[in-house]
């Protein structure tokens, strides 16, 4: 059995030191959120004494984690599903159908990602104020679509370029109409793709508290990510129900890249080996 030569530790070393420095996080945030107060205040860095879900239990029930949970998977499931329908009927018409324009639109396109929210939030903010949408699930979802629309339509614009254009001629030919094509062709298709933009933007939607923060200012209506922000206003003092609710907050992002990992990386590399 072959030793393994330095070039491997050159690479292997800074990646198990960059493997420790995301996973270092976690593990202390976990450890203590499983913490008295007394037993945080005495020793922060040591290992709880015991397994205590008090501090879960109080965030999720007392704190109203488990309203800001709600309102995140209600928000976020509309958003990407409307962001999937959108971007995918406009992926396929900039890629395969020609129409005077489509090179200039998918310009527009490409040209909006480097707009940040910023730029646009106070006439965004007008918009849906001047349209009753401030604090409302449909003005937060479409929000969060008109944000991450582009990066959407972009990323199935290049899959569906690589698709082969005799595929949509066969189709037409055969009678189907361009919804037809899309329906029967493109979406079984673009199934991998499909897989990982949606994941893609949900973690975006998930994780935002800039856009969130703006729509929605009262705390009922409040996502996750904006409720662990009052949280630690208003438990300052209690850093393991803190920790608690972040840890509310991050497992879902966890649990979604350990079990998708892989339909992930298929999803992004898919569009560059099919041809």
């Amino acid at each position: 059995m072959s030793r393994p030569g330095p070039g491997r530790w050159l690479v292997a070393v800074p990646m198990g030191l960059l493997a420790m420095a995301t996973v270092y996080p976690l593990l202390f945030t976990a450890n203590v959120a499983m913490k008295t107060r007394r037993e945080y205040i005495l020793d922060r860095f040591s290992l709880a004494s015991t397994l205590r879900w008090d501090n879960l239990s109080t965030a999720w029930n007392s704190v109203g984690m488990g309203r800001y949970f709600l309102n995140s998977v209600i928000v976020v499931a509309c958003a990407v599903a409307l962001l999937l329908l959108i971007g995918s009927m406009a992926g396929f018409a900039l890629a395969q159908v020609r129409f005077r324009g489509s090179s200039a639109l998918a310009l527009v396109c490409l040209t909006a990602l480097f707009i940040p929210f910023q730029v646009i939030m106070v006439p965004l903010a007008r918009i849906m104020a001047d349209g009753g949408l401030i604090d409302t699930y449909p003005g937060l979802v479409l929000a969060y679509v008109a944000q991450f629309l582009p990066f959407t339509v972009f990323l199935l614009t290049s899959y569906y370029r690589a698709v082969p254009t005799e595929l949509v001629d066969a189709a037409r030919i055969d009678g189907n109409t361009l919804y037809g094509v899309y329906r029967r062709i493109m979406l079984p298709m673009g199934a991998p793709a499909l897989l990982s933009v949606g994941i893609l933007d949900a973690l975006f939607c998930w994780n935002d508290v800039l856009i969130s923060l703006l729509m929605m200012p009262s705390a009922d209506h409040r996502t996750l990510m904006v409720g662990i922000t009052s949280l630690r206003g208003q438990y300052s003092a209690d850093i393991p129900t803190f920790a608690a609710g972040v840890l509310i907050a991050g497992l879902p992002v966890l649990v979604t890249y350990l079990f998708l990992q892989r339909q992930i990386a298929d999803g992004v590399t898919a569009g560059a080996t099919k041809g």
